[in-house]
């Protein structure tokens, strides 16, 4: 099967094993078989987490990560109650345009996107205002690469009496997480990130008895209901509607190469190919948007160099065609593009990369190192 390196924020490199766990016999999704493989896949999310299955839940979803962000907002706020949004990013903001469509109230909380949001600020809103009963804010803002510190959000929440909702899409199985340690109340991804399986399938891990206490809330959508899934699942061991049947036994398979691998492996190989990433774009005189302190070392966001030469698209579909897949940013008024190390991907693949990338610019015309150049425009002012 061709290989194919994508350096994108997800969908992530997967396995030949995990696409081929696809290619299995035809079945009803309400066989008992398969509602089997489902609590088994269940299960198995509760410890990637680290999650209690006595306090814990995992409720599955056929859908992307927006959907479980759509989920948790509209499910675990109470009537007359206000949502405060940790704002500091293009995946925070989407939490406030989904609140927008609920019509829920709710406080847009905005810190700069390039750096992590001030405890101080949090901790005065929660105490000011007591109608707040949900914080939520992302992990890492896939936009920038930026990681968020959740325990101390998560701990300022629980102080002011609030649940701490955490969108860990592209964080969840590959930067180690402890659900409780964390101060976490709800997390959620989806399988083809982290996972390293395949689109189609998202998944919320929450406290049960809040899930169970949210079956009094308003209920403000039909399909994108927690408790109504939840509930469904418990009692019949199916999702309420048709699950993404090939998309699951991916995804186990998926999770069986993830245990096997382990967990703090698997984070030190993500970090490997971070550190030949910064390694790489430092060779070639790239900038990178945060300082280090501020990554989360699976995304970084690179500026655009003032090389005239310079056009990403060009780049872009020169490393495509090679079997290499970047991807542009999304920071507001700023050009950008992103370098991930998302999938099952080595740090050899990162090196590959480089050399393709290098031969890359220079085919467009581009002097290298872009320092360099820089330096001469500045000497020449």
């Amino acid at each position: 099967m061709n290989r194919k390196i994508l350096l994108n924020p997800g969908p992530a490199t997967t396995t030949d094993t995990v696409k081929q766990a696809q290619v299995v016999a035809d079945i009803c999704p309400r066989e008992q078989e398969f509602g089997n493989i489902m609590r088994a896949l269940s299960a198995d999310l509760l410890r990637v987490v680290h999650a209690d299955d006595k306090k814990y839940s995992t409720v599955l979803f056929c859908g992307s990560g927006t959907l479980n962000m759509d989920v948790c907002i509209n499910s675990l706020t109470p009537a007359g109650k206000k949502i405060l949004i940790i704002n500091n990013g293009a995946y925070s903001s989407r939490a406030v345009e989904i609140c927008q469509a609920y019509g829920l109230d709710f406080i847009d909380l905005q810190f700069p996107v390039d750096e992590p949001p001030k405890i101080e600020r949090i901790e005065e809103v929660l105490h000011k205002d007591k109608a707040i009963s949900v914080v939520y804010t992302t992990h890492q803002e896939t936009g920038t690469g930026l990681l968020n510190p959740v325990q101390e959000i998560g701990a300022l929440a629980h102080k002011a009496g609030a649940i701490f909702i955490v969108d860990t899409t592209s964080t969840l199985a590959m930067l180690p997480i402890d659900i409780e340690n964390d101060n976490i109340d709800f997390c959620m991804a989806s399988a083809q990130k982290g996972l390293q399986a395949m689109t189609g399938l998202s998944f919320i891990i929450g406290k049960t008895d809040i899930i169970e206490k949210s079956k009094d809330y308003p209920k403000r959508s039909y399909y994108c209901n927690l408790f109504q899934q939840y509930s469904f699942f418990k009692q019949t061991g199916q999702m309420q509607f048709t699950p993404p049947v090939q998309t699951i036994y991916a995804a186990k398979q998926a999770l069986n190469e993830y245990f096997d691998e382990g967990e703090l492996p698997k984070w030190n190989r993500h970090q490997l190919a971070t550190k030949a990433i910064h390694a790489g774009l430092r060779k070639l005189g790239f900038e990178e948007v945060l300082p280090l302190k501020y990554q989360s070392g699976l995304v970084v966001s690179v500026k655009y160099p003032k090389d005239v030469a310079w056009n990403f698209d060009l780049i872009h579909d020169y490393c495509y065609e090679r079997g290499f897949t970047i991807y542009p940013g999304k920071m507001q008024k700023k050009n950008t593009f992103r370098v991930c190390s998302l999938g099952a991907i080595t740090e050899k693949d990162i090196r590959d990369f480089f050399v393709t990338f290098e031969n890359g610019l220079k085919n467009l015309g581009l002097t290298l190192p872009l320092n360099k150049v820089r330096k001469q425009n500045d000497s020449e002012k």
